[in-house]
């Protein structure tokens, strides 16, 4: 698996990380655009994925949510380290064991999602993801899959009842 050393960085700007070459050169060669990520700031560790982008200027980066910034309890000078690990999820991101289990009962459901594209997955993974109760995660996962045998393609009637 494709990995960077820990590196020492910090943030470039409010939600940016501006990434040093030398430590995402084989990503760049190898044309990975998704990578996870682990931060680890004092005793607090992250590990989340992102996708691995170019600027005008040539430079690499990745986006560091203030939510992201906030539970590794850092700020904008802090010095911080990074890990990038080759992102070898099948979806660019970890999904819920309910949206997971809804979708295994509902082949319906499950193959509409599997055409989708691989930005509106994500999108979905995460619009489930961010419910704190597995009760909620699996509602949400329901009225989801529902909406999809509908033909909704609006994001913001996905979890719409």
């Amino acid at each position: 698996m494709l990995k960077s050393k820990p590196f020492e960085i910090s943030l470039s700007n409010k939600m940016r990380i501006v990434l040093p070459n030398e430590h995402i050169l084989d990503f760049i060669t190898r044309n990975e655009k998704r990578i996870r990520v682990v931060t680890k700031f004092e005793k607090k560790s992250i590990e989340f994925y992102a996708a691995l982008k170019k600027d005008k200027t040539g430079l690499y980066y990745i986006y560091f949510s203030k939510a992201k910034q906030k539970e590794l309890g850092i700020f904008q000078n802090d010095y911080f380290t990074l890990q990038i690990f080759e992102d070898t999820s099948k979806y660019g991101v970890e999904m819920s064991e309910e949206l997971q289990a809804v979708l295994l009962t509902d082949f319906e459901a499950f193959q509409i999602f599997e055409n989708l594209t691989p930005g509106r997955k994500r999108s979905l993974i995460y619009a489930i993801s961010r419910y704190k109760s597995p009760q909620t995660r699996v509602d949400k996962a329901l009225i989801l899959t529902q909406n999809l045998k509908k033909g909704i393609k609006d994001p913001k009637l996905w979890l719409k009842a």
